[in-house]
């Protein structure tokens, strides 16, 4: 079992410190992570040109821009699961995850049936930032298994908060109940 965090925070802060957490939740039972730091990857603009459409439902898998996506894709086909992480700015997901999302398009026949899950932090209202990330589950084919959200403002806030622990922890195990499937 593998499951892909992807963090689309500018900082290390509390998303970050969630998916991390999750991330030592899903290793004690077994299951292999990858963390994915989006403000640690050089991953462009789309541009709009559509060449990683090109085949149809048998595409590559690959874009023109030349950049981490590339390198990114393997490891997101080869997950059993996704879960994005976002702060909440404006009460929408932030500008790294939702580009990052962009540039998945090269990968989305292959994304079909892959449970996903989301984490959002937000310093007063998560507004739509969890039916931003649903949104892209349900036009990917993805099954939704569920998210957990928070209000911080201070980086490290939320680590001592034993109902985000609880959350989590039970996030989890719905994770590896819905890779088992």
């Amino acid at each position: 079992m593998k499951v892909v965090l992807v963090s689309g925070s500018p900082r290390r802060g509390n998303t970050e410190w969630m998916l991390r957490k999750l991330s030592e939740l899903l290793t004690e039972k077994g299951v292999k992570v990858e963390l994915i730091l989006l403000r640690q990857r050089d991953i462009k603009l789309c541009r709009g040109c559509l060449s990683c459409e090109a085949g149809g439902k048998d595409r590559k898998g690959l874009c023109k821009i030349k950049d981490d996506m590339n390198s990114i894709y393997p490891e997101l086909i080869e997950a059993d699961c996704w879960v994005f992480g976002t702060p909440a700015y404006f009460e929408l997901l932030s500008g790294l995850l939702k580009n990052f999302m962009d540039r998945t398009v090269a990968i989305w026949p292959r994304l079909e049936g892959k449970p996903m899950a989301g984490l959002a932090v937000a310093e007063e209202g998560i507004g739509q930032a969890i039916q931003n990330l649903k949104t892209y589950a349900t036009l990917c084919g993805m099954p939704w298994v569920g998210s957990v959200t928070c209000l911080a403002k201070n980086a490290g806030e939320i680590a001592n908060n034993k109902s985000i622990n609880l959350r989590l922890k039970r996030l989890a195990d719905k994770i590896i109940d819905s890779i088992k499937k």
